[in-house]
């Protein structure tokens, strides 16, 4: 499949091998300049993506069935609001389906956990944004022990089956685990109490999970190592810098978009026949 210009993003985020427990959060893989030429580079970067999106959905309004699939996982604060914001606000917006996965709604409890993530799955032609997702279910449902272990831990082989049928069917995953310290959260909460303007961002519960964190790690760890598929890998983002990882995500979608090989689609009406009756109308 093509790749997009070189760029080392990519190989540089697989989540093989990565321990989360020694993660360092402020690192900058696949990336060597500071918060400028990163701020710069993103701009750049932005405009490549937005091209690739417009000739993705330029064929799903052609009938192409393909899609991109953004699955954003990440503690509080990690800054995947800010992805979407920043990285998937630089694209045309008639083609994202977005959506973000809290605690399931009583009529989503009646079903089985993937039905509220079958019900928000890209059109073809959309680039899909998860903000959480069907991976809440192997993580806040583990760490809190709210259904029983060969529940939750059968749960690892049925994604990655799910998984595997969205790829066959056309949809090409990008999943990413965002990572902050816990220092790094703790500022970025103590922001949040420092300004009204943020107050409604805030969650008292946050500070509640704080006291969860190893188990977290571990959640997390089992995700990384159960679920990191040829068909849909994991990539790892270091988040304590939100510059790197806005710019590491916009990376990511070019590369998925580059292996796509688009084209733009082909008119189904005859172009000099068109220019003829317009220049006679």
């Amino acid at each position: 499949m093509a790749k997009s210009s070189d760029s080392p993003f990519p190989p540089a985020l697989r989540a093989d091998g990565v321990q989360v427990a020694d993660l360092d959060t402020s690192a900058t893989p696949g990336f060597d300049g500071d918060k400028a030429t990163g701020a710069k580079r993103l701009v750049e970067r932005q405009q490549v993506l937005s091209d690739l999106q417009e000739k993705l959905y330029a064929n799903g309004r052609s009938g192409d069935p393909r899609s991109v699939l953004l699955v954003l996982q990440g503690m509080d604060t990690a800054g995947k609001g800010g992805i979407v914001r920043h990285v998937i606000g630089s694209v045309d917006p008639q083609g994202v389906d977005h959506a973000a996965f809290g605690v399931p709604t009583e009529e989503e409890r009646r079903h089985h956990y993937l039905w509220r993530i079958e019900r928000k799955l890209p059109r073809g032609g959309q680039i899909g944004v998860f903000d959480r997702s069907h991976y809440e279910d192997v993580l806040v449902v583990r760490v809190h022990e709210l259904v029983p272990r060969q529940v939750w831990a059968a749960r690892y082989d049925e994604i990655n089956e799910f998984e595997r049928g969205l790829v066959e069917a056309g949809t090409t995953l990008v999943k990413v685990a965002m990572f902050v310290s816990l220092d790094e959260q703790r500022k970025r909460l103590a922001r949040r109490l420092d300004r009204p303007d943020k107050y409604w961002k805030f969650n008292p519960g946050d500070i509640d999970e704080r006291a969860y964190w190893p188990a977290y790690q571990e959640a997390y760890q089992a995700v990384l190592d159960r679920t990191s598929t040829d068909h849909a890998p994991w990539y790892v983002v270091p988040a304590d810098r939100k510059w790197y990882a806005r710019l590491a995500v916009t990376e990511l979608l070019i590369d998925a978009l580059s292996g796509l090989e688009l084209t733009w689609p082909a008119p189904a009406f005859d172009v000099e026949e068109q220019r003829r009756r317009l220049a006679e109308s």
